[in-house]
C-alpha cells in the first residue's frame, strides 16, 4: 500500500508541476495562487487582530462597569439609593436614607408590602455593608397608576 501511495503523490506533484509551469497559462496561475495564498494569510491576520481587539474591549468595559458601580464614597452611594428608591416605592419623598460607612439607615414610612422588596434591593447594592431599617410600614391600599 505504500507504494500506491507514493505514486498517488508522484502522480499529483506531476500534475501540479504541469499545470502551474505550462508556458501559455502558468504565469495566471500562479499569480493566482499566490494572491489566494496572501489573502488567505491577511483574513488569518485580520480574524486574529478583531478577536484580540474584542476581547481587549470585553475586559475595558467589564473593568469599567465595576468601577461604576462601586460607590467611592457615602455621598455617592446616598445618591444611588435615592434614585433607586421611585423604582421601588410609590412615595419614594417620604423614605429617608442616611448612609455612614457603608451602613445605611431607611425611616420614613412605606407601604408594608414595599418594605421587604426596598430592603432587599438596598442591601444589594454595592457599597452596602449593613440596612437599618427604621421604616413605618403603613398597610394601606396600593397607590392608584395615574396614566398620562
Amino acid at each position: 500500500m505504500g507504494q500506491l501511495a507514493k505514486l498517488a503523490a508522484a502522480f499529483a506533484a506531476g500534475a501540479a508541476a504541469m499545470y502551474l509551469l505550462d508556458p501559455v497559462a502558468g504565469r495566471r496561475r500562479r499569480t493566482m495562487a499566490r494572491d489566494k495564498v496572501l489573502a488567505a494569510g491577511q483574513d488569518i491576520q485580520d480574524f486574529a487582530q478583531d478577536t484580540a481587539r474584542h476581547a481587549a474591549d470585553r475586559l475595558h468595559g467589564a473593568s469599567a462597569h465595576l468601577h461604576a458601580q462601586a460607590p467611592s464614597d457615602d455621598r455617592q452611594l446616598h445618591d444611588r439609593i435615592r434614585s433607586k428608591l421611585g423604582h421601588l416605592v410609590a412615595q419614594p419623598g417620604k423614605v429617608e436614607v442616611h448612609v455612614e460607612d457603608g451602613l445605611v439607615t431607611l425611616s420614613g414610612s412605606a407601604r408594608l408590602a414595599e418594605v421587604d422588596e426596598l430592603v432587599a434591593a438596598v442591601s444589594d447594592m454595592l457599597g452596602v455593608a449593613r440596612v437599618d431599617n427604621r421604616l413605618d410600614a403603613a398597610q394601606l391600599p396600593p397607590a392608584r397608576e395615574s396614566r398620562h
